[in-house]
């Protein structure tokens, strides 16, 4: 791993640098596990008091923050992006595969197969497939017919793109994710079910990032649409014909049914669920554990998830919900009663 020295890294910040620019950095580590010739950074102020601990070389911090550190300064607006592209510039993350295409490989004569790609071993690319320059395809990927992968996306281990599916460029994928499979639909008939083939595609954007076991369903008649710069975690369900709009984050195991729309730049939690053929504006923040039944039209953070309690504060408020329509009853019963004595008087 190279090392590089607080210059070089204020530079690719565009930081203030106050201390030794000729330190050299190996490592970026948090502010508790640093040591001699690490850096790292404070994002959240509730951390603030572990400065004057640390052992870290340097810190990168927020001109709020810095009078809390003696040592040498890395000064930046948002000091949580600017680890962020640090640890880009000092990832140590190995290949998806090894450059070049090896020998186990099934590739389809028809296979349009770019320059520097990297294939690994067991990867079948079906015919009329389109891998563009610069991708990396992990053991055991398969490539559906027709299906393309845009310049620098990376999918590793055992990804699953099925047939008619468009990726777009520097996008990732983690393993076992499956792109295109059939959506969920059916047709009743007498209790008997009557698959609907799936004809739409699935589209993905550029600079996509999908998480480990989630899926992403073809569309009925129309595609599914994922837009550039979406970020999907792990062990998510996108059901056919959702759209998802520019720079919106889902978080682990969410679900999202047949052709809802999500704007741009959502944030949606953990573990919610969205019902199907509704939509939600740009800008809405869902939290964790949330049930969306209806369209959200106005920006703003919503939620249904109840947090945790002791399980007897849980039980005797269970309690209380189970008893509110016969509240309800005695309610109105004591107000028609009010009522008639009022108008006795």
């Amino acid at each position: 791993m190279q090392n590089y020295t607080l210059s070089q890294i204020a530079e690719l910040l565009g930081a203030e640098l106050q201390g030794d620019s000729a330190l050299e950095i190996k490592k970026i580590s948090t502010l508790a596990n640093a040591r001699t010739g690490h850096i790292a950074f404070l994002a959240n102020k509730k951390y603030r008091s572990q400065l004057a601990q640390t052992q870290a070389s340097a810190v990168i911090l927020s001109a709020a923050d810095a009078e809390y550190f003696a040592g040498n300064k890395v000064i930046v607006a948002d000091p949580y992006v600017s680890y962020a592209k640090l640890a880009q510039l000092m990832d140590t993350t190995a290949r998806v595969a090894s450059l070049g295409i090896h020998p186990t490989a099934v590739i389809a004569d028809s296979a349009n197969i770019g320059k520097n790609v990297s294939i690994a071993a067991n990867v079948v690319v079906a015919a009329d497939a389109v891998i563009a320059d610069d991708v990396q395809l992990g053991a055991g990927c398969f490539i559906g017919e027709n299906s393309k992968i845009g310049k620098g996306t990376k999918l590793w281990a055992n990804v699953c793109i099925y047939h008619d599916v468009e990726i777009g460029a520097e996008c990732l994928f983690q393993s076992t994710a499956v792109i295109g499979s059939d959506g969920f639909g059916y047709a009743n008939e007498h209790g008997e079910w009557i698959k609907i083939p799936q004809l739409g595609r699935v589209v993905i954007g550029d600079k996509v990032e999908v998480g480990a076991a989630t899926t992403i369903d073809r569309g009925a008649l129309d595609d599914t649409i994922i837009a550039s710069n979406v970020i999907i975690d792990n062990q998510c369900q996108i059901a056919h014909n959702v759209e998802i709009g520019t720079g919106t984050a889902i978080a682990g195991g969410s679900v999202l049914a047949g052709s809802t729309v999500i704007g741009k730049y959502c944030q949606i939690g953990g573990m919610v669920a969205i019902n199907g053929h509704i939509s939600v504006c740009d800008g809405a923040i869902i939290t964790g554990m949330s049930m969306v039944t209806k369209a959200i039209t106005e920006p703003g953070i919503y939620s249904s998830g109840l947090p945790h309690s002791s399980n007897k504060e849980w039980r005797r408020s269970i309690a209380h919900i189970r008893n509110l329509g016969g509240m309800k009853d005695r309610i109105k019963a004591l107000e028609s009663l009010t009522k008639s004595l009022n108008i006795e008087h």
